[in-house]
């Protein structure tokens, strides 16, 4: 028993120079699509240019949102006494402070010790006793 062993034979393709090749349908809507395009946007010179001195159009301005800290200087100032950071956040909820954290009195209480440790002298707290502030006035 002999095992034949044939070769097979390789055929190269040519390409008919008769019959062009035509482009996908994909690359021709893409080709369309952006020749539309650039025909239906106006050329730079073409667009018009606002005048140098026009002032733009105004604008609503939004009511400002009070800060905790201004609340809790008005609430310490309306008190004329020295209040825990507690009776601080629930007096400016109170009156409008609006947040979103479960311990507001301990934010409240860590930025008025942020303001006093930065300006000093100079900031709108005191801290009169342990967990009291006051109005530095």
């Amino acid at each position: 028993m002999t095992a034949k062993t044939t070769k097979k034979a390789t055929t190269k393709k040519t390409a008919s120079k008769a019959m062009p090749r035509k482009a996908p349908a994909k690359k021709l809507a893409r080709a369309n699509t952006a020749a539309t395009v650039a025909k239906a946007t106006p050329k730079a010179s073409m667009m018009a240019k606002p005048a140098k001195n026009a002032t733009p159009p105004k604008q609503v301005a939004k009511p400002k949102r009070v800060s905790g800290l201004d609340l809790a200087a008005k609430v310490l100032a309306d008190a004329k006494e020295p209040l825990q950071a507690k009776a601080i956040a629930e007096r400016a909820i109170a009156a409008g402070w609006q947040t979103t954290g479960k311990t507001p009195h301990a934010t409240l209480y860590a930025a008025m010790i942020r303001e006093i440790a930065k300006k000093g002298k100079g900031s709108r707290f005191k801290k009169t006793d342990r967990g009291l502030f006051a109005t530095n006035t």
